[in-house]
């Protein structure tokens, strides 16, 4: 077929992931013509093969893990089973359904959606193959292609036994071992949620700890809950190869040792889609690994087009290249905004659950700063304790001279869920006192913040003061 004749939109998205496809709904709002490119599933990695199918299958395991402990709370379950295949369905079902209410979405802001592969052949055309062939001319254009997982050449996948993040969700029956290569925080989900279903799981890391990013106390405090629930961990260990056998694979590290499985999930990074874009006809060179640079409004060198989300190299979240995408799509409409990146909360599903927003202890003595560091266990707070969930702590890093919050780490039940307050509180620049002003409704789990802010400075009310020297 020829091709079509030249379409004209005000806004034109490459990728609709979470960060494309919320900088075309900002521009659709403010009265732009746009069309929204996507050459797989609206939603991208995180609806489809990322947060969203994770997210389903760990809140299974998390109600199994609840009745394996129903005797704790005088409940009687006779023998208890689950049926992997079914679990793997309703994943399905979540995805396919919060897919197809986006595609309502983005109907009702008047956006035109391109099934197809998009491809600069300027500063403002593009031209899309695919299910729809177009030429489309668009004086904007935000480039929101993302990541993919990072295949090894020495064992690639083979999406049967060699697993990457991908086809470990696509599973329909479990195996009875598993190693994962790579500690990281995508490594610790799987980790989890197959540990959980009796899984005999072996984690394999070159760093000298799991989660290193999320700094010293949490790495520790999760290698400690891992090892209780038989987790493997090696940490200071590389992957030199993987053998196939007769059933299962043969992992052999650097330095002589191996470990048998039955299968194995590569989860050791993510590399940027970058390729194939035509990038150097729109007159843009990306980076060594392939990353678009961007200013603080998310232009990038060349007028009128912008980036946002995992191809920035930024943050690799979710909903940091949402954030980005409204600010892209806000500056390509003519209204000025910036991003800060100060307080970013990132959030582990394991069990227990990791979340943390700001700097760690370790980057806050790292950049000279004098802090406070006020940390409260779950096991003193009487919500934790009522409901028999005293895992993990909160923690507070502050500024010793001004109270002012630099970061903030919690490990334990509802992590994901306590972050947002000290998100808030970083964004604004807010103080200790601040928190210890704001009356804290008793029982919950968020008067850990009230409590580990006292501790930082030094006047706790439910913990033992500090012994005088």
């Amino acid at each position: 077929m020829g091709m079509a004749e030249k379409q004209k939109f005000d806004l034109a998205v490459i990728g609709a992931g979470p960060g494309g496809y919320v900088a075309a709904i900002k521009g659709a709002q403010m009265g732009k013509k746009v069309a929204l490119i996507e050459k797989e599933n609206l939603g991208g990695t995180c609806l489809n093969v990322g947060c969203i199918p994770s997210k389903a299958l760990l809140s299974n395991a998390a109600i199994f893990n609840k009745i394996k402990h129903a005797e704790d709370f005088g409940i009687n379950v006779e023998k208890v089973s689950f049926d992997y295949g079914k679990m793997k369905t309703r994943k399905d079902k979540v995805v396919s359904g919060i897919r197809q209410s986006l595609g309502g979405l983005l109907k009702s802001n008047g956006i035109t959606i391109f099934e197809g592969f998009a491809k600069f052949e300027s500063p403002k055309e593009l031209k899309v193959k695919g299910k729809d062939n177009a030429l489309i001319q668009a004086d904007k254009i935000i480039i929101a292609t993302g990541s993919q997982p990072i295949d090894i050449p020495a064992f690639p996948c083979d999406h049967e036994r060699i697993l990457n993040s991908t086809s470990a969700l696509e599973l329909t029956e479990l195996p009875q071992s598993m190693a994962i290569i790579g500690g990281g925080y995508i490594g610790c989900e799987f980790a989890s949620l197959f540990a959980e279903f009796g899984v005999k799981v072996t984690i394999i890391e070159a760093l000298p700890s799991i989660v290193q990013a999320q700094g010293k106390t949490i790495s520790e405090a999760l290698t400690s809950a891992f090892t209780k629930r038989g987790i493997d961990i090696k940490t200071n260990t590389a992957v030199e190869k993987i053998d196939k056998t007769e059933k299962g694979l043969v992992v052999h590290f650097k330095g002589g040792d191996s470990v048998s499985v039955d299968k194995a999930v590569v989860s050791v990074g993510r590399r940027l889609n970058s390729e194939g874009l035509g990038l150097d006809k729109a007159g843009l060179k990306p980076g060594p690994k392939g990353a678009i640079e961007v200013n603080e409004k998310m232009e990038t060198d060349v007028p009128g087009i912008y980036a946002i989300g995992d191809i920035t190299a930024i943050a690799m979240l979710a909903h940091v290249a949402s954030h980005q995408g409204i600010v892209a799509a806000a500056n390509a409409c003519g209204q000025e905004a910036h991003l800060h990146y100060n307080a970013i909360p990132a959030v582990i599903f394991t069990h227990p659950e990791i979340a943390m927003v700001g700097l760690t202890a370790e980057e806050a003595q790292e950049k000279g700063l004098n802090i406070n560091i006020g940390t409260f266990p779950f096991q003193a707070l009487g919500k934790s304790v009522a409901t028999n969930e005293t895992e993990g702590f909160a923690q507070v890093i502050s500024d010793k001279q001004t109270g002012e919050i630099y970061g903030a780490q919690v490990i334990g039940h509802e992590a994901s869920a306590m972050i947002a307050e000290m998100a808030l509180a970083i964004n604004n620049e807010l103080t200790l006192e601040c928190v210890t002003d704001t009356i804290h409704a008793h029982p919950t789990i968020p008067e850990a913040w009230l409590e580990a802010s006292l501790l930082a400075n030094e006047t706790p009310i439910h913990f033992p003061p500090k012994r005088k020297k």
